[in-house]
């Protein structure tokens, strides 16, 4: 194989109570990337299609991840990558995420696959700590593995995949503005109540339970964030009538997609998230913000080849 042509997904991440590692792939939106083999060594950014990003290899995730990646595996070619950039950067559902993935799964798929995926993910993540100036895998994780996934740790036994209820259903709202990671971050506190804390801890672990049980009601009292939410939302325009509006119309939970300004809700099945879709619509147009929306069900699949040669 010498050329792979993938998808790879947004992501939704934190998922409210789960700050910095869980994450789900939305289903119908990403990134296409082409990556082929090349005579020159080192890896290349060649074309960019959509969104801008960066094309200098040590200022772009996809080529720091693969960079990272070859370090190790020691390959007698280069890569060029071609990126087709649908994603926002600044979304907040896992633009740099979605190409730092592309990139060492293509590789590792282009040298015959010498690691398993888990393996993969220190690599992308590496990628991350360019965009956000921290290495989180809550982006990376799911868009490589599919599915909702946790990362206690980076030993392959702490990277787990949990059940998705089958009726579980998800709207994002993607407002056309730009938060930078990195700055999202800079706002945080550096210390959090210890009842603060306690809240989310009892959250988290509730929310846990709730996926392999399927309850939805336990889900519902489970997607609340009661430490990041509350400084990161000033960032984002009509955050707090959103979230209203969502919970009025029974969303299981509502809250910011990574570092925002994306906007996420959870329903119990796709009537709820597209009566949802339509509401939050009308009080978008509103703000003389472009924005987008989507409704999907939780991908079960990450990273998807398109094409290879």
């Amino acid at each position: 194989m010498k050329k792979i042509k993938i998808f790879s997904p947004a992501t939704v991440s934190n998922v409210a109570c789960g700050f910095d590692i869980l994450g789900f792939p939305i289903q119908s939106f990403g990134d296409e990337m082409t990556i082929s083999k090349s005579d020159n060594m080192g890896v290349r950014i060649t074309k960019v299609e959509g969104y801008p990003i960066p094309t200098d290899p040590k200022k772009n995730v996809a080529t720091v991840s693969a960079e990272n990646l070859i370090k190790d595996l020691k390959p007698n070619c280069g890569f060029d990558i071609e990126i087709k950039k649908n994603i926002i950067p600044g979304s907040g559902i896992g633009s740099s995420g979605s190409n730092a993935a592309g990139s060492v799964f293509c590789i590792n798929k282009l040298l015959g696959e010498p690691l398993t995926i888990n393996q993969l993910i220190k690599y992308a993540m590496a990628g991350e700590g360019i965009s956000s100036l921290t290495e989180h895998p809550d982006n990376v994780a799911p868009a490589l593995l599919g599915g909702l996934v946790m990362v206690k740790s980076m030993k392959e036994e702490n990277i787990i995949s949990l059940p998705i209820p089958k009726d579980l259903f998800c709207f994002v709202i993607n407002p056309k503005i730009e938060v930078k990671t990195s700055y999202s971050r800079e706002i945080l506190p550096s210390e959090v109540e210890l009842s603060s804390m306690t809240k989310q801890v009892a959250n988290f672990g509730a929310l846990v339970h709730a996926l392999h049980t399927s309850n939805y009601e336990l889900l519902r009292s489970s997607l609340v964030d009661n430490v990041i939410e509350k400084h990161r939302k000033k960032l984002i325009p009509s955050f707090d009538k959103v979230q209203k509006k969502c919970l009025e119309m029974g969303a299981l939970g509502c809250s910011i997609s990574g570092s925002g300004p994306s906007i996420f809700a959870l329903t119990k099945g796709e009537d709820d998230a597209s009566k949802i879709n339509f509401e939050i619509n009308k009080i978008y147009k509103e703000t003389n913000i472009d924005f987008s929306t989507y409704v999907s069900k939780i991908s079960s699949e990450g990273i998807k080849i398109i094409d290879s040669d």
